[in-house]
């Protein structure tokens, strides 16, 4: 740790605390895939979902981060590395504050998701593979941001130029090529919600 710092997360509230108040289990819903395979779509779905049934959410989107708190990365192997640390310590402090974050990030490898798992903790990190075959993905590509990769103009494209790792043991796939967006979604709900359904236990 650097010198002169000196947190104070003894001292703070705890995540159960919050988790208290708001009456749900803070977890990060981390969803992963190719672009085009619907990770946006189902995390503005599932989100939905989730603030009916009465849960705080908070949704953090590969585009939204890329123009904010990381717009000085680039593409390369490294900083998409950092990006995927950063999200994962912003991540983490959404947990820590009782929060259920929703993800959407290629993260194409395992190294990358090992990363966030680690920061963030495995008891609080959900992940959704996304699957959806390159075809489909490409017929989906409404910004024309495959065609631009296959002639050359976007370096780092993963599933063109750059390779995207399958998850070797997601918490839930979805294969959005056969499943409806509602169909993803009950599939994914009927994993989570008994992970963040607030159980009070009283001593």
């Amino acid at each position: 740790m650097p010198e002169n710092i000196f947190p104070v997360f003894d001292r703070i509230l705890q995540k159960e605390d919050k988790e208290k108040l708001l009456k749900q289990k803070a977890k990060v819903i981390w969803f992963t895939g190719l672009s085009g395979s619907g990770k946006t779509t189902l995390g503005l779905a599932l989100e939905k979902e989730l603030f009916n049934k009465g849960f705080l959410t908070q949704i953090l989107d590969g585009d939204n981060i890329r123009s904010g708190i990381n717009n000085n990365l680039t593409f390369t192997r490294e900083d998409r590395r950092e990006n995927i640390r950063r999200i994962a310590e912003v991540s983490k402090l959404f947990v820590n504050c009782g929060i259920i974050a929703i993800n959407g990030f290629i993260s194409p490898t395992d190294n990358m998701r090992n990363i966030a798992k680690e920061i963030i903790g495995a008891e609080n990190y959900i992940e959704i593979f996304v699957n959806a075959p390159i075809e489909v993905c490409e017929k989906r590509d409404v910004k024309g941001l495959y065609e631009k990769a296959r002639k050359g103009l976007i370096p780092n494209f993963t599933g063109i130029s750059s390779p995207y790792e399958i998850p070797k043991n997601p918490d839930v796939e979805v294969c959005t090529d056969k499943l409806t967006i509602q169909e993803s979604v009950d599939k994914i709900l009927k994993f989570i919600l008994p992970l963040i359904e607030y159980r009070y236990v009283k001593l």
